[in-house]
């Protein structure tokens, strides 16, 4: 196979990968579960669209906290 192919084929790979809809599992407090299923009737959409929405509105906040190898000496429940 030729260099150029292998990466036609690499692309095409990571290209699907992005609009992969495998089924998964998740798992929420009922209380949070139950807002997010009225929030979805209130919009007229499918939890998974909430929840996909509600995931690109705040990755950016979620990648600033510190991850659980990062000691900062603050506590959890501290707010900046």
């Amino acid at each position: 196979m030729a260099s150029g192919e292998k990466d036609s084929i690499s692309n095409l790979r990571s290209e699907s990968s992005k609009t992969d809809k495998r089924k998964q599992s998740l798992y929420f407090p009922e209380s949070m579960l139950q807002e997010i299923k009225e929030e979805a009737a209130r919009l007229d959409r499918s939890l998974s669209w909430v929840v996909q929405r509600a995931w690109k509105i705040s990755r950016l906040e979620i990648k600033k906290l510190p991850s659980v190898n990062e000691v900062d000496g603050a506590d959890d429940d501290d707010e900046p």
